[in-house]
């Protein structure tokens, strides 16, 4: 099925395949994206239809560490998991994070060249859709010079990103996270500043299925595409 969200179609000369992956554990999430970008890639050097991809969904609990891993001894890894969470180091930038239940997970495959010039408009690019998504929810939401999206001092969303040719990881935005998770932690290797979601903001209890629907409209308008869901 397609969805145009009402942008001008005339603009929307690319397609993104949306799945909906409901909740799962981090390693099989990442296995999949792998898979999907080797697949976008050959399909770019065939000659084929790319079949940029956007996954959402959300994870157990888990921590995650970017490309500086040497900062996260075994100690630390160990303490962490003892919170009854997982820990994985992985290849995206940024430092530590967590990543649970009632976060938003976004994890766009794209041909960045397709898009964009480079990752520097593709970071951006995520930012705005994220503040987009905030402003249809009444959130005031902006950046920092610190990578993410912000509302005042703390941060709602957090990006991670990689890719050269196509783009793996991607973002986490607090819908109705527990944020005591992220007391375990230096979010993002960020000291004094904190952290909320959606459902501070707003004092009420909101759910990711309640926050998706702006999200895809703000991503199909930022990134001029076509949102076709599997």
């Amino acid at each position: 099925m397609r969805h145009n969200w009402k942008v001008n179609l005339k603009e929307m000369s690319k397609l993104v395949y949306v799945e909906k992956l409901g909740r799962m554990r981090y390693l099989p999430a990442w296995e999949l994206q792998k898979r999907i970008a080797a697949r976008v890639m050959a399909n770019v050097k065939e000659g084929k239809e790319a079949r940029h991809t956007l996954l959402l969904l959300e994870h157990y609990p888990v921590f995650t560490t970017g490309i500086r891993k040497s900062d996260y001894t075994p100690e630390v890894e160990a303490q962490l998991k003892g919170t009854g969470a997982d820990f994985h180091r992985t290849n995206r930038g940024g430092l530590i994070t967590f990543h649970g239940p009632g976060q938003l997970i976004a994890y766009p495959i794209l041909h960045l060249s397709s898009f964009s010039p480079g990752i520097k408009w593709y970071v951006c690019a995520l930012e705005r859709t994220v503040i987009r998504t905030l402003r249809g929810l009444g959130i005031h939401a902006h950046t920092s010079p610190h990578t993410g999206v912000w509302v005042g001092e703390n941060k709602i969303c957090a990006l991670g990103l990689q890719g050269r040719h196509v783009t793996t990881h991607g973002l986490g935005l607090n819908c109705n996270t527990d944020l005591q998770w992220f007391t375990h932690i230096v979010p993002c290797g960020i000291p004094d500043k904190g952290v909320t979601s959606v459902t501070q903001e707003l004092r009420r209890e909101t759910t990711i299925s309640q926050v998706e629907p702006h999200f895809l409209k703000a991503f199909a308008e930022v990134f001029k595409c076509q949102l076709v869901f599997s």
